[in-house]
């Protein structure tokens, strides 16, 4: 599997591509290319074309959750298909937890995707489910992630409309992510961590049968983490011993450094290429 970072908060020095505060992963595996998430704007799009990498061949895009820093993006996408020469013969699958595409506030903001759960139909082919649905041979969407201990995803981001239309917490029950079946074992991939890394590394594991991980990158959803709940989550992710952390996007300073004074952590930034056995 051969991942390349086309937007995250990060950016790495001397290769000038741009970054905003979002996720976009191109994934190659088993023939496939799958998008995981748009970021907020268009700059993935910018940034693939300086890297040279075609986004009119994509096979699938996989939203990891409904916020608009992983999903204002595809409206942009679909703009590009539209000014392209991209055949709509050839169709894309659109794959998230059906929640994705609630409606999401935070305060007087809308902060979750801003196109109808119908819209794009010409070019995308959606998939919702909750459940695990593979998309390659070796490339998992895990669905809804179970939310096993009681230390992460313990409040709610925002909120969502009940059925009676009151406003209520939202537990960001569309949290999702990725998972890679390899010869060396298992690489998790994530956009925010909502449902809590452990949780998601935990039911990778479970999903998969395989408890050797390769590598966990993606957010970690640890900003100004309080240290009882960073220190369970180091404890958390150090005891599925995992070779390799790639922390980002909503993962801090403070909380890298604590990841790395337990496990090996490395550096990722947009321009990334990392290729998985």
């Amino acid at each position: 599997m051969k991942l390349t970072v086309l937007l995250d908060n990060n950016t790495l020095i001397d290769r000038y591509l741009l970054g905003e505060p979002g996720v976009c992963y191109h994934i190659e595996v088993d023939g496939r290319r799958v998008l995981l998430d748009t970021g907020y704007s268009d700059v993935f799009i910018s940034n693939a074309q300086t890297m040279g990498v075609s986004l009119r061949d994509i096979d699938a895009i996989v939203l990891s959750h409904g916020h608009n820093d992983h999903t204002w993006g595809l409206g942009h996408l679909i703009q590009y298909f539209d000014r392209s020469d991209r055949s709509t013969e050839r169709r894309i699958q659109l794959i998230a937890h059906p929640d994705a595409f609630v409606p999401k506030y935070h305060g007087d903001k809308v902060i979750g995707a801003n196109f109808p759960a119908d819209c794009y139909e010409n070019y995308l082919d959606k998939v919702v489910t909750k459940d695990p649905y593979r998309l390659t041979e070796n490339l998992l969407f895990l669905g809804e992630i179970p939310r096993g201990n009681d230390f992460e995803a313990q409040r709610p981001v925002g909120q969502i409309k009940d059925e009676s239309g009151s406003l209520v917490g939202d537990r960001v029950l569309d949290d999702s992510a990725l998972v890679y079946t390899g010869d060396k074992g298992i690489v998790v991939i994530t956009g925010c961590s909502h449902a809590g890394i452990c949780n998601i590394v935990d039911y990778a594991i479970s999903v998969t049968g395989d408890s050797r991980v390769q590598a966990v990158i993606g957010g970690f959803h640890l900003q100004k983490a309080a240290q009882p709940l960073m220190a369970r989550t180091v404890e958390g992710l150090r005891r599925h011993a995992p070779e390799t952390l790639y922390p980002c996007h909503c993962t801090d300073l403070n909380a890298k450094v604590a990841l790395a004074g337990a496990m090996n952590v490395k550096e990722v930034g947009v321009g990334s290429v990392l290729n998985f056995d």
